[in-house]
């Protein structure tokens, strides 16, 4: 957990402390994880996540807990360089999740995929299995929408460890994803869980992504919000102007140079 050798100082967003990240940075970090067999989570968190942090001090304690919470979103990047950390880049769970498949073929990295619908697992692992030819998807559950009774959890932590993954990617949205990694650091035998919410969906192809200048903006919500207004339109209606709000107050009264 925070503390490694290899962990990034971090820096304040309400209250919820971020990573001051690169991409390579987060890479370089979880192999140091795997090859140590040490247990740790990532939460890859945006202004979704920060906000719902606001509204639940337990979300806010694990993402304080966690090994590294990277900046998915660019307003976190922008504040980062508000900051005067100018080296912090996006790292977006979607580009980590290919980066981590890609880097992961040379050193025999075991992947377990957790979360989606029915067949979205099977989808994911073919679709990246063409991409990155020798990658080793070592297993997969798709969850029921209830929650798990405790004998149905401990089959399914048997059934992970069965596989010896060195990463377990967690696709079941915030706050799910980082209340499952929180209760399974350590009882799931892989050094390294990350939560990746919608990547599930755009690497099965089931959603369309953003295209990269709006994602480079911080334009990225409005595309998801015109594909799926039912969904998350009183997400972005309600945090998007708090977050705004509330920064621009902290950023008034703190200053808040430098990292945590």
């Amino acid at each position: 957990m925070p503390g490694d050798g290899a962990a990034a100082d971090r820096f304040d967003v309400l209250g919820v402390p971020v990573s001051a990240l690169t991409r390579a940075h987060a890479l370089d970090t979880i192999d140091l994880w795997i090859r140590r067999r040490t247990p740790h989570y990532v939460c890859v968190t945006g202004v979704h996540g920060v906000m719902e942090s606001q509204r639940d001090e337990e979300l806010r304690k694990i993402h304080e807990m966690a090994g590294m919470v990277t900046p998915d979103g660019m307003p976190l990047v922008w504040l980062a360089h508000a900051k005067g950390l100018s080296s912090v880049e996006r790292v977006y769970g979607p580009d980590l999740m290919l980066a981590c498949c890609e880097a992961g073929v040379s050193k025999g990295y075991r992947h377990f995929l957790y979360g989606g619908a029915p067949g979205v697992g099977e989808r994911i692992a073919q679709r990246l299995s063409r991409r990155f030819p020798g990658l080793v998807v070592a297993g997969m559950y798709s969850p029921p929408f209830r929650p798990l009774t405790s004998d149905e959890d401990a089959a399914l932590v048997d059934r992970i460890n069965e596989t010896r993954p060195d990463i377990v990617w967690v696709g079941l949205s915030t706050p799910k994803q980082e209340r499952w990694m929180a209760a399974h650091v350590g009882r799931v035998e892989a050094p390294v869980l990350i939560g990746v919410g919608a990547a599930f969906d755009f690497h099965a192809g089931i959603k369309r992504q953003a295209p990269r200048w709006m994602q480079r903006s911080g334009l990225e919500w409005s595309f998801r919000l015109a594909t799926e207004p039912r969904r998350l339109w009183k997400r972005y209606a309600t945090n998007n102007p708090q977050f705004v709000w509330k920064i621009a107050i902290q950023m008034i009264g703190g200053g808040g140079r430098g990292a945590l």
